[in-house]
């Protein structure tokens, strides 16, 4: 940790060099505030989803509409985070998404992953724009359902999905999250909503 106008600050956990609006598949988890259980509770290993969990799921589902360079893969929706696959083509589609949930992906290597004058601001149609807009969605029509209390976690956690294996891990991941919640790191037992 830093010091910024003599506050401490976590260093961003963004890797340096890369330009995260560029085409790629990303794994992104997003939190509650303080790890609550908003979105609902796992029974018998599945997911049920609150009003909360509702709407979050619904505004993921509506990131391919409202931006045409980005398809989603394999997420879940959990009590108190959100784990997705996100792959932003740079390519505007038209028509109806392929049925498979397959995306290719290509070997690459660290020194591929660099890219010139990246700026260090928020660019527009980056990872951190995409996920910085469902979190404000989501949080206004939390909100207007009567929960002034919801919050997200500030940060978001990213990695880059560089090759097919690292996209098959992720995805079982994301698929055995519920039935291994009772594990999970990050279910706070005591903090339902």
């Amino acid at each position: 940790m830093t010091l910024f106008k003599n506050k401490y600050r976590i260093e961003s956990t963004r890797l340096r060099g890369w330009d995260y609006s560029s085409p790629g598949l990303y794994f992104v988890t997003i939190c509650a505030k303080n790890r609550v259980c908003y979105f609902g509770d796992v029974v018998n290993g599945e997911m049920n989803l609150s009003p909360i969990g509702d709407i979050v799921a619904d505004e993921w589902q509506k990131t391919p509409q409202v931006r045409a360079n980005v398809q989603l893969d394999e997420w879940a929706v959990m009590p108190n985070h959100l784990h997705g696959i996100i792959w932003i083509t740079h390519t505007v589609e038209t028509g109806r998404r392929p049925v498979s949930t397959r995306r290719p992906v290509s070997e690459t290597t660290r020194s591929e992953t660099f890219h010139r004058n990246v700026s260090t601001g928020l660019q527009p149609n980056s990872l951190g724009s995409i996920i910085g807009q469902i979190k404000s969605v989501c949080t206004k029509r939390i909100r207007a359902e009567g929960h002034g209390d919801f919050d997200w976690q500030e940060r978001f956690h990213d990695e880059i999905i560089r090759n097919e294996r690292a996209l098959d891990a992720v995805r079982a991941y994301i698929i055995n999250n519920p039935t291994n919640w009772d594990k999970d790191k990050d279910n706070p037992v005591g903090l339902r909503m």
